[in-house]
């Protein structure tokens, strides 16, 4: 009953979903069912809404679209889409007159009656919430969702206390959060999103804003950003933190922490009580890559206590990674060809690239990359592109490739050695991949980049990719 009293504000309440996207959609249902008036507010006008403006007022809504669409705004509860900053004026003016802004996955994470667990980070975030998802199965139903997965919210009354949610986090939706979470990872923090907020200082803080009423925090110490969050939360006693390394940490900070997690030796270890304990080893977890050793001591430093060492190791062993994610598509004629589309930002192309040489290393890569300028730099993937001794080609494409093409040639390791094409559309610079692929090779696409120049979410972009490998 708890659970339907706190939903019970909503009742005769004017509710206003702001945009039409996956993540408020089903919102309008669930919220008339509870006794709100639900207006949906669209920038796009309802001709381009097509079906979905019908789908939107037969669920209960009424809609208003267009360029207009936030014009007198005078709703008591506003939930924006995560790409809305809630900084603007419109949202400034409603709250100074009481009204509620927020978002889907904060309704969630505050009505919820199972703990929830909750995962951001610049890089590796999606595999990280997927495996922290299955360690929690055993307590009962294990949710997942946020960015990846499906919205939450409109499930509650569903859930069980038993039950547990892994929820994968964005820097938009956590401008504004104020959710308790049981507990918080941020796996590092690197730059990204530099077109949406307003420089690295506030895309920081968004991330840090995860763990502002988390019962337990889990940081990466070998990144810079994280480290310093970590260590700060320690001398002020604020937090527990479990940090996660791919080296042995420190001694005194092994001794502050609640507990902490590395690689040594090719096995992977914890130290908790000042003793330390196998975990797994290295070779047990069939995803490739450093990073992926990481993420699954993210994970299971999160699920600490609700999961075992046994069950960590059965899902390292048996997990075959998240779609879109270094995803094998097709093998052609000795060529395999793979889907990282999820790889938005260059550390993660650089991690992609990485895994391939490691678990393959007699595989040369002929690499696509290019998509919706972020504002972020591109010499660390130029770096990529160059010292990387299993690229045999690139490939650019989209809104990015003369950026790419300019940071690849004011690199001081730039030479005629790489074979570089500047292909725009997408699947031209499949097509143009693959013929440069001989047998032995792989093509990886890798962006580095979002998608949003020629598709609406990076799954389409690698769903497209492997409709085109399939047509070759």
């Amino acid at each position: 009953m708890e659970i339907l009293n706190k939903l019970g504000t909503f009742k005769g309440k004017k509710v206003a979903l702001i945009g039409a996207g996956v993540s408020n959609m089903p919102l309008i249902p669930f919220i008339v069912s509870l006794g709100g008036e639900v207006t949906l507010r669209e920038k796009k006008t309802a001709c381009e809404l097509g079906d979905r403006a019908r789908e939107i007022e037969s669920a209960g809504a009424r809609l208003i679209c267009g360029e207009t669409y936030l014009d007198e705004l005078c709703e008591d509860v506003i939930i924006r889409s995560p790409g809305i900053r809630p900084d603007i004026p419109e949202f400034e003016k409603v709250t100074a007159r009481g009204a509620l802004v927020t978002c889907e996955m904060e309704l969630f994470a505050e009505n919820a009656p199972c703990p929830v667990y909750a995962v951001t980070g610049s890089d590796g975030k999606s595999t990280t919430t997927t495996i922290l998802s299955k360690l929690l199965m055993p307590r009962g139903k294990a949710y997942l969702g946020g960015n990846i997965g499906e919205p939450l919210f409109h499930k509650v009354l569903d859930m069980k206390e038993t039950d547990a949610a892994a929820v994968e986090l964005s820097s938009f939706q956590l401008m504004s959060m104020n959710a308790h979470f049981a507990a918080a990872v941020i796996t590092n923090v690197t730059p990204n999103h530099l077109n949406w907020h307003t420089g690295m200082d506030e895309y920081i803080e968004a991330k840090r804003n995860i763990l502002r009423n988390a019962d337990r925090a889990v940081l990466n110490f070998d990144n810079e950003v994280t480290r310093k969050i970590g260590l700060s939360l320690i001398e002020d006693g604020s937090t527990p933190v479990s940090f996660f390394s791919l080296s042995p940490l420190p001694q005194e900070v092994t001794d502050a922490c609640e507990r902490v997690f590395f690689l040594e030796g090719g096995t992977v270890k914890y130290t908790e009580n000042g003793e330390t304990h196998e975990l797994m080893k290295s070779s047990d977890i069939v995803l490739p890559g450093l990073h992926n050793i990481a993420n699954y001591m993210a994970a299971s430093a999160a699920a600490w206590g609700l999961t075992s060492v046994s069950r960590i190791r059965e899902i390292a062993s048996s997990f075959g990674g998240v779609k879109h994610r270094l995803q094998l598509v097709a093998e052609k004629n000795g060529v395999r060809f793979y889907n990282s589309s999820i790889d938005s930002s260059p550390t993660r192309t650089a991690a992609a690239v990485s895994a391939l040489r490691d678990s393959t290393p007699e595989r040369k890569v002929i690499i696509i990359c290019g998509g919706y300028d972020k504002n972020i730099p591109f010499e660390p993937l130029a770096e990529t592109l160059l010292t990387s001794e299993n690229i045999k080609a690139a490939v650019l494409t989209g809104a990015t490739r003369d950026k790419i093409m300019e940071a690849l040639k004011a690199s001081d390791n730039y030479t005629d050695k790489l074979e570089v094409q500047v292909v725009p559309d997408f699947d031209d610079a499949v097509k143009c991949a693959a013929a440069l692929a001989g047998e032995g090779d792989t093509v990886l696409l890798s962006p580095a980049c979002a998608s949003f120049d020629a598709f609406p979410n990076f799954e389409v972009r690698g769903e497209r990719f492997a409709a085109v490998v399939s047509e070759l």
